[in-house]
């Protein structure tokens, strides 16, 4: 093989000496023992959760983890209570995302072709300390999960998390607008403190299984997108993804709307709760012996 010292030296630092072309299983698991979870992003309104969750039920699917994306400054406290309401009702995470982010900034850069680069991440101090007054505000509304945009912020909350000034059982997701796609990148993101980590949204399987080798935290690998981030379907790649990439949560449902920060309707939630259902049908089919964590599991986030 060719750069064979380069790769030995990569060996010694944990890190996989490439992409994992051989697709070995992986054998690590949730804490519950569980090989996988279902996501479901963009869940922007608490009517959307609720008909994601209540027709995902009928359907005979568990929900175990919804992320809502718009952003949490911009939902009233009734309304992130709600959301609170229903994830314990249902007994799943749901994460709440930072509303500071460089789309709503002043900022001009992120509006021009260069502005992919930067993502949602934050500009300048005082919008770290007003992403921070964002999360302690969800933190004392009851939610216990955190979708961070930005790898400063994280290290910055997850330095308070240590120090108790947030809780010890907040969870920080990463999200895929960070732009991470390597196994590097994943280690240094879990030692600035991420319980589970979104890599970029296109990654093949060889790929990913690389990033289960380079770190042991929950991947949170998108089957479905909507077409403003790609438009791709691998549900018959799922079951495959949990076999190579356990702990696994499989991101599902965005295919039924148009772009990431979408408003979403009831009707999204139960269009959303069948592509869910597609891909958990995948998975039962071509990989039996996965397990999914049942709903209210004792190591979910589920609010307080």
């Amino acid at each position: 093989m060719m750069f064979d010292k380069t790769r030995d030296f990569l060996v010694k630092l944990g890190l996989p000496s490439g992409d994992a072309f051989d697709l070995p299983s992986s054998e690590k698991r949730f804490a519950d023992g569980a090989s996988y979870r279902i996501e479901v992003p963009t869940i922007n309104t608490a009517k959307a959760m609720r008909a994601l969750v209540e027709t995902a039920d009928k359907n005979g699917v568990v929900i175990n983890r919804v992320d809502e994306t718009y952003g949490a400054f911009r939902h009233t406290a009734s309304e992130i209570n709600e959301y609170r309401s229903i994830a314990r009702d249902w007994g799943l995470e749901v994460n709440l995302s930072v509303g500071p982010r460089a789309p709503y900034d002043t900022g001009a850069t992120v509006q021009t072709s260069q502005g992919i680069r930067i993502g949602y991440r934050l500009r300048g101090m005082e919008q770290i300390v007003r992403a921070i007054e964002d999360v302690k505000r969800v933190v004392d509304l009851g939610i216990r999960g955190i979708l961070v945009y930005d790898e400063g912020l994280l290290w910055v909350l997850n330095e308070m998390r240590q120090a108790g000034e947030l809780p010890s059982e907040l969870h920080f997701k990463v999200s895929a607008h960070c732009g991470h796609a390597n196994p590097a990148a994943l280690r240094v993101l879990v030692k600035n403190g991420a319980d589970s980590i979104n890599p970029v949204r296109d990654l093949q399987l060889p790929m990913i299984a690389a990033l289960r080798q380079a770190v042991d935290v929950p991947l949170d690998v998108h089957t479905d997108n909507p077409p403003a981030s790609g438009g791709f379907i691998r549900v018959y790649e799922a079951p495959e993804m949990v076999r190579i990439a356990a702990p696994i949560h499989l991101k599902t449902g965005n295919s039924a709307i148009g772009a990431h920060g979408s408003l979403t309707s009831e009707a999204d939630g139960m269009r959303m709760a069948t592509a869910a259902t597609i891909t958990v049908e995948m998975v039962e089919k071509y990989f039996p012996e996965a397990t999914q964590t049942k709903r209210g599991s004792e190591d979910l986030a589920i609010p307080v």
